[in-house]
């Protein structure tokens, strides 16, 4: 294991807590799914937030606020919270798919991760409206619903599984038309959206997944985990790892510098 990482036992324990604070955030997330009880804002961004969002947040910061005071946590809805200078940081994503949540789509879930020194290395992402959840860390194997996960062996792009999804800055930063000529170069093109079409490629039922542009740090760092442990890869469009861009790509590794060649910088 890489010695400028925290060791097996330590990123065990760490994950028991993430699974718990996970049934925790669901036991929130799901209620306010089911009852259809929330009102809806806008952020000064113009995203959508509910009071859900909210309330799931601050479930899974008091639990690791009392459980890791040494720790920060780093939100969505409410920022740091916690010692500045932490080596380790909590990043959370209450609810990833809101405006599916709003819209009554079962596809969301939180995104629970934990950076050390910068590094993302552990992440659970639950999906409690789907009953799905899908959980690593670096130390160990990439788990979906309790079932080892593996990255597919697809190793051409005209073989490839592809989800993708396309928004206005994908078109501003692509006036050539590169995106759609590599959806036409591929054998299947979807758009599950969001964390799932990560949670795909991990599991090898996809091949690829390019997100939108625009993505925030907390989109991005429970998915590094899973993806990587799998045996997958996460770069932003422009082919560099880095968890606090505005851009994702996965794949099975094996498709990865072809899939990025493709893209618009």
């Amino acid at each position: 294991m890489n010695q400028n990482l925290p060791d097996n036992a330590t990123l065990d324990r760490e994950l028991l807590l993430a699974l718990r604070v996970a049934d925790a955030a669901d036991a929130v997330s799901l209620a306010g799914f089911t009852s259809r009880g929330f009102s809806v804002m806008r952020k000064a961004d113009k995203s959508e937030v509910t009071e859900i969002d909210r309330a799931t947040e601050t479930a899974i910061t008091d639990i690791l606020r009392a459980e890791r005071p040494e720790h920060s946590v780093y939100g969505e809805e409410h920022g740091i919270v916690g010692p500045a200078d932490a080596r380790f940081q909590w990043v959370i994503d209450p609810i990833d798919g809101t405006s599916n949540f709003v819209r009554g789509v079962p596809v969301w879930a939180s995104l629970i991760a934990l950076v050390y020194d910068n590094v993302p290395v552990l992440g659970v992402v639950s999906a409690p409206a789907m009953r799905m959840r899908w959980w690593a860390h670096a130390a160990g194997d990439a788990f979906f619903n309790g079932d080892k996960i593996r990255v597919s062996e697809i190793a051409e792009l005209r073989r490839a599984s592809l989800s993708i999804t396309v928004n206005k800055y994908w078109h501003d930063v692509d006036p050539d038309g590169r995106l759609e000529k590599l959806q036409r170069s591929v054998s299947r093109v979807r758009g599950y959206g969001d964390f799932w079409q990560h949670m795909l490629v991990a599991q090898g039922a996809v091949d690829v997944a390019i997100d939108s542009i625009g993505l925030a740090p907390y989109d991005i760092a429970a998915l590094v985990p899973i993806v990587q442990q799998a045996g997958g890869m996460c770069t932003d469009r422009v082919g560099e790892t880095n968890w606090r861009a505005n851009s994702l790509v996965t794949s099975n590794s094996l498709l990865h510098a072809a899939t990025v060649a493709h893209l618009p910088k």
